[in-house]
């Protein structure tokens, strides 16, 4: 392997870059090539589909392109000529943008450097292709195609689709995902796991695949998902995944930072302000910050305080509830200088260019040690930057939660990423669409949806079911829906009936369809951005909220549209958003077990010196946050007689100011989990004493309420579960839970059944419900009715939404798994369990 500086001076594996791209990247980087494109640019001029993982800030992005670019210097006849050559596909629509304005810079110098030398430049046409651009752009796409495309795997799909468009990208020789992590972990991943599948059969040579990510485990995972299945789905002739893993772990300037006032279950007026105090003195001493909250109520409220504290032009919100136009002009306000802080959600946890950040503050545990990495990775976003990060627990739970993060990230852990599984409403939408755009051979097509990685495991009998779906549709009382393909079942042929294509196109992708109102403000009729339909149906006319850190008063709510006008900065009367932060994931609440159990160890001694010391080196945490630690372990360790951890479950019963009683389990397992244990326990409660009651679950605990009359031995409770039935009756308790009716409606919108747009305007949420709820009354009026038979439980169809919904609710909302394997080592008795009675909580 030749030194980083010799690189570009000696061949590369045989490849030596053109003088004109040589001549640039000389002088733009004097330090040379990182370790990233040491490594991936042989694999990737060598034609192999390659995959880099490094650090943020680390050049991976040019790793991809600089290769792609030299390819276009060095062919002999004029580049583009049959249609786009590279497709670059981006998670976000903002980070699209971002590497079309940073792929102009490399373009232009590289020209210019090819004029110095005497040589003509290659005139190379960039693109952008996502949901926010306007006709005029995509029509001149159209007639004149761009030899390099950045686009979205949403409009990737659409591309392939529509007929135009779809043969113009015949020509792609690569295909570049970057922040594919990102994509992997719902089905997003899956659908475009299939898209890629789709344009390689079009395309006239087999494009080389160049995924792109910071932080991912396991790396063979994600590997598969770039480039598919190979022996299993019928294609040995498929090349290997050349990975290329320079790590994720770099050196970061990492903190926690507590309040001046102990820290309670619940945070304070006045510690929520020391904290906004804290983070505005940061603010003062830096550049530019990036604000991270969980929630985008969360965002809009920091902002709103921020800005009270910095001054109202210094600070802005951003989150995927705002407009395009309001995050565009929040971007470029940032990369100008104009704002100090910007408090945001998961819109701006992956690389966009914002310019230089100087710090990161993390309000709250962010509850995954992957988003803190990505979060804190976006400052310093440079080869030689220190990412610099603050974390700001808000309750004696979350400090906790976060000494347990820092340790694993010390530690140099990452959380597992698992794909979905052949997610079978993804498959219905992308059957439809590529036998809307050609004629199809059963067997071919499911050969090629087998090479796709989350379908290398795709059974025939689901393969049919979901052809019986497509081609039948279902039968409703206001008629059948769903029928988009034509099926020959003698010559096992299928191809698109009328309405299949326009289907595709206008209600297509993965992404859910979460029925919020528009924000229009009056009189010029601006869109402004976006709110939860419930929070708008039960808002009134004359309230004031916050949307992209301004005040905005309702005028009235009409359908589907919420009209405001400015309130002048008054201050906002009803809260903004309603939603929750994402579960813990099983390796953050590992690390939380592991926390516990090593102070509880310590305290067994009463060496809280050694518990305090143990915090200090392993966690990096300074001696007052140590102490507040290791004081509330120990008072809860005094209070129950063990800690909780993932081996020592406590059962805590007691009696609330009312009468109730309430039943909690200390279990740090996660949400995930935690929900699907307390969902699974109210069932067999509501069942055993014929009596409603409430539960709730959060990432260490569950909760149940209960009625004073109801007396049973505290030690009974683990029983009412066995580790052999609760998936049954999680299952029968997930039909009548909100999750489900959701869960049911997204997987109909993206199976076709219901569609987003129709005759070319938005399908009303309302009437997507009512669509839901026909369909639900067709396949089984007992799950429509939600009751059980008076004879047992209700009898579910073998239908493949239905499968797939209840699926995603115990799979994907909650663990059924996990809950599994929890009851599985209670009866083989490797958990520890632990009852109390106690007279207060």
């Amino acid at each position: 392997m030749p030194e980083p500086s010799d690189l570009l001076a000696a061949p590369v594996e045989g490849v030596r870059f053109q003088a004109p791209v040589e001549r640039w990247f000389r002088a733009r980087f004097p330090d040379g090539p990182t370790e990233p494109q040491v490594r991936g640019w042989p694999a990737i001029a060598r034609g192999l589909d390659t995959l880099i993982a490094a650090p943020t800030g680390s050049g991976k992005t040019l790793a991809a392109f600089l290769v792609c670019i030299d390819a276009f210097y060095r062919a002999e006849r004029a580049v583009g000529e049959e249609g786009t050559s590279v497709v670059y596909v981006s998670p976000l629509k903002a980070l699209a943008v971002d590497i079309h304005h940073n792929l102009e810079q490399p373009l232009a110098g590289i020209a210019e450097a090819a004029r110095s030398m005497g040589t003509v430049p290659r005139e190379l046409r960039v693109a952008v292709r996502t949901g926010d651009t306007p006709a005029a752009s995509r029509s001149a796409m159209l007639k004149t195609p761009p030899h390099l495309l950045v686009t979205t795997p949403e409009s990737l799909y659409l591309l392939l689709t529509a007929e135009r468009s779809r043969a113009q990208l015949a020509g792609v020789s690569t295909i570049i995902v970057d922040e594919i992590h990102a994509l992997a972990r719902d089905k997003r991943g899956a659908h475009l796991a299939l898209t890629l599948e789709r344009l390689e059969h079009i395309c006239r040579v087999r494009p080389v695949r160049i995924g792109l990510s910071a932080t991912q485990r396991p790396i063979e995972t994600i590997a598969r998902l770039l480039v598919g299945s190979r022996d299993d789905a019928g294609a040995p002739g498929r090349p290997q995944c050349q990975i290329v893993d320079t790590g994720h772990r770099r050196a970061l300037d990492l903190a926690l930072e507590l309040p001046e006032g102990e820290l309670e279950a619940v945070a304070s007026t006045e510690q929520m302000a020391e904290i906004l105090d804290r983070i505005a003195e940061h603010v003062r001493a830096q550049r530019t910050t990036l604000v991270f909250v969980n929630t985008r109520r969360m965002a809009e409220r920091v902002a709103h305080l921020l800005a009270e504290r910095l001054g109202p032009n210094r600070v802005a919100a951003h989150h995927g509830s705002m407009s395009k136009e309001r995050r565009h002009d929040v971007e470029t306000r940032l990369r100008a200088g104009a704002l100090s802080a910007l408090v945001a959600t998961a819109s701006l946890e992956l690389g966009i260019d914002i310019g230089p950040i100087s710090l990161v503050c993390q309000i709250g545990s962010p509850r995954s040690i992957a988003t803190f990495l990505q979060r804190v990775g976006r400052s310093g976003h440079s080869r030689w930057g220190l990412p610099a990060g603050r974390l700001y627990p808000t309750t004696r739970d979350e400090l906790v939660e976060c000494a347990a993060l820092l340790r694993a990230v010390h530690s140099g852990e990452l959380d597992a990423i698992h794909p979905p599984r052949a997610p079978l409403d993804i498959l219905a939408q992308q059957i439809i669409a590529e036998c809307a755009a050609c004629d199809w051979d059963e067997a071919a097509l499911y050969e090629l949806v087998r090479r796709a990685a989350p379908f290398a495991e795709l059974s025939p009998a689901d393969f049919e079911a979901v052809l019986e779906l497509v081609s039948d549709g279902v039968q409703t009382g206001r008629g059948r829906r769903g029928a988009y393909v034509h099926r020959d079942r003698l010559e096992r042929t299928l191809r698109g009936r009328r309405g299949a294509r326009l289907a595709a196109l206008t209600s297509g992708g993965a992404i859910p369809e979460t029925a919020d109102y528009r924000v229009v403000a009056d009189p010029d009729d601006t869109f402004v951005g976006t709110v939860n339909e419930d929070w708008a149906i039960e808002s009134m006319v004359g309230d004031v909220f916050l949307l992209g850190s301004t005040s905005w008063r309702i005028r009235r709510v009409e359908r589907g549209v919420v009209r405001v006008v400015s309130a002048g900065g008054a201050p906002p009367s009803v809260p903004f958003w309603l939603g929750e932060a994402p579960a813990r994931t099983i390796e953050l609440s590992r690390n939380v077990s592991e926390l516990r159990a090593a102070i509880s160890a310590r305290l067994d001694t009463q060496d809280e010196d050694a518990a305090r010391t143990w915090l200090i080196t392993e966690a990096g945490l300074d001696e007052i946050a140590a102490e507040a630690i290791v004081r509330y372990l120990g008072a809860a360790r005094t209070a129950l007689g063990v800690l909780p951890t993932v081996q020592d479950l406590v059962f805590e019963r007691f009696f609330d100011d009312s009468g109730g009683m309430q039943l909690v389990i200390h279990a740090p397992l996660g949400g995930r989990v935690n929900r699907a244990l307390g969902l699974a326990l109210r069932k067999r409660f509501c069942k055993s004493f014929d009596f409603e009651l409430q539960a709730a679950a959060n990432d260490d605990a569950v909760v149940l309420s209960l009625g004073p009359q109801h007396s049973f031995p505290l030690d009974d409770v683990p029983r009412f579960l066995s580790s052999h039935s609760v998936a049954d009756v999680l299952t029968q308790a997930a039909l009548d839970t909100p999750m489900f009716a959701a869960r049911w409606r997204w997987n109909l919108n993206r199976a076709l059944l219901v569609l987003r747009m129709k005759k070319g305007r938005k399908n009303p949420p309302q009437l997507q419900r009512m669509e839901s709820d026909d369909l639900m009354a067709a396949l089984f009026p007992a799950l429509a009715a939600c009751q059980e038979n008076a004879t047992g439980p209700r009898v579910i169809p073998d239908h493949p939404i239905v499968r797939q919904t209840l699926h995603d609710c115990l799979h994907e909302a909650m663990d059924v798994a996990g809950l599994e394997a929890l009851l599985g080592d209670i009866e083989r008795g490797a958990i520890r369990l632990h009852f109390r009675d106690t007279t207060e909580a």
